[in-house]
């Protein structure tokens, strides 16, 4: 394997990144993951806010969002609500905060820091644009195991306090993400009863000008 290189999203590679998408997370409704179409969109429109990881010339994970105004006082919401339609990106230039829309790596590339390094781009993204922070839905996959002996928010409690762990929280939490609640129906997947986590990691350099 070659050594892996971290980009800017191109639109060339909108049907790679497709793939990464819907390999990643197969329990999910293919309406509410990204397609070559939106991602095509998403490049062009915030380009410095994608990252890509290539294996020689191929794509083997991302790491994208968006610009937004969030507003912590309605944090229930959608992926669709975020990202639009209509083959949009849902970016509003001038929006305060970074939402992350999603972190996505091949199967056979997981376990390597891949994720790890792309929340810290991710973090230096918000630095270099002076944005207040970043902002998510965090897929909970190992909720799945516990839907029926426990609630959402119970759960993610219990992966906060470090009583259980889970593939993708934990390591949010550990990178410097607080866990404030759940998300209903915010995307379709029934292994996890549609569920996520509300991620927020809030920039300690934004000057809020």
């Amino acid at each position: 394997m070659t050594e892996l290189v971290y980009t800017q999203i191109l639109p060339e590679w909108a049907e790679a990144l497709e793939h990464i998408e819907h390999s990643s997370f197969p329990t999910a409704d293919r309406a509410d993951l990204y397609n070559a179409k939106e991602l095509r969109a998403l490049a062009d429109d915030f380009p410095e806010g994608g990252v890509v990881v290539l294996d020689g010339d191929t794509p083997v994970a991302m790491g994208l969002g968006i610009r937004i105004d969030f507003d912590f006082s309605r944090t229930q919401h959608s992926i669709g609500d975020l990202t639009g339609a209509d083959g949009g990106s849902g970016h509003v230039a001038d929006g305060s905060w970074y939402y992350g829309t999603s972190i996505a790596v091949l199967p056979q590339y997981r376990r390597q820091g891949i994720g790890r390094r792309l929340y810290d781009m991710r973090k230096q993204i918000c630095r270099d644009l002076d944005l207040a922070g970043i902002v998510a839905g965090g897929v909970i996959p190992g909720y799945a195991a516990h839907i029926g002996d426990m609630s959402a928010a119970a759960y993610v409690d219990k992966v906060a306090a470090g009583d259980l762990y889970d593939a993708t929280l934990t390591m949010q939490l550990s990178n410097g993400f607080e866990a404030r609640g759940v998300i209903a129906d915010y995307i379709r997947d029934p292994a996890v009863g549609n569920w996520a986590s509300l991620i927020v990691w809030n920039n300690p350099d934004y000057s809020g000008a």
